[in-house]
């Protein structure tokens, strides 16, 4: 990949905010139960669990999560998805994009990435995981649902995204220090051409 990163990164984030009104309405009753269950069930501190919900747009989890009595930080690039994060969740949200986190170090019992890793290009991939590992605590969990592909890259539309087949996945993942727990495709019960998501559940070793 020969692009600028920042760049791309940039343009990622312009179509979100212009587009953070649209994209409420769009996924606000998605159900994710199955994927914030395979995060909680795995934490094996005693509850309530520090939970980041990293890419929380606009809060739809954030709230989940406090709602089941954890203690649930947001963050996300999108300046307009802080905003409404914040006033729908009552939660602290961070803005931050992914070549820039800053993030405490051994702080959270569980990284929730729901629908956002995909976004992040290649090449800043390894560090943003290590930067994930280190937030967690020793033992922490992070959940990933990304759409998946055949390691294919590049532009869908001005959004950019990176769809690994597990295999290419798994290798960046336990690169960065983690041990496998689970993986499954959604949506559930379909044929898995029709399940375009896969999650994955992992360990900071």
């Amino acid at each position: 990949m020969n692009q600028d990163l920042p760049a791309v990164t940039a343009a990622t984030l312009s179509h979100y905010d212009r587009h953070a009104d649209d994209f409420w309405l769009g996924t606000r009753d998605h159900d994710v139960s199955q994927n914030i269950d395979a995060l909680l069930r795995h934490i094996t501190a005693e509850p309530p669990f520090t939970v980041l919900d990293l890419g929380c747009g606009p809060g739809r989890d954030l709230k989940k999560f406090t709602d089941l009595g954890h203690q649930a930080v947001g963050l996300d690039g999108s300046a307009r998805f802080v905003e409404m994060a914040r006033r729908h969740s009552g939660c602290e949200v961070w803005q931050q994009d992914f070549l820039n986190l800053h993030l405490p170090l051994e702080h959270f019992d569980g990284v929730f990435a729901n629908a956002v890793l995909f976004h992040v290009p290649t090449p800043a991939l390894p560090g943003v995981l290590t930067a994930i590992h280190r937030t967690l605590k020793p033992g922490g969990v992070l959940f990933c649902s990304n759409p998946h592909g055949r390691n294919q890259e590049g532009w869908n539309g001005d959004r950019y995204g990176a769809y690994y087949d597990l295999d290419t996945w798994r290798q960046y993942v336990t690169s960065a220090g983690f041990a496998e727990l689970e993986h499954y495709y959604r949506p559930s019960g379909l044929p898995r051409e029709q399940q375009p998501w896969l999650a994955t559940v992992w360990r900071r070793k």
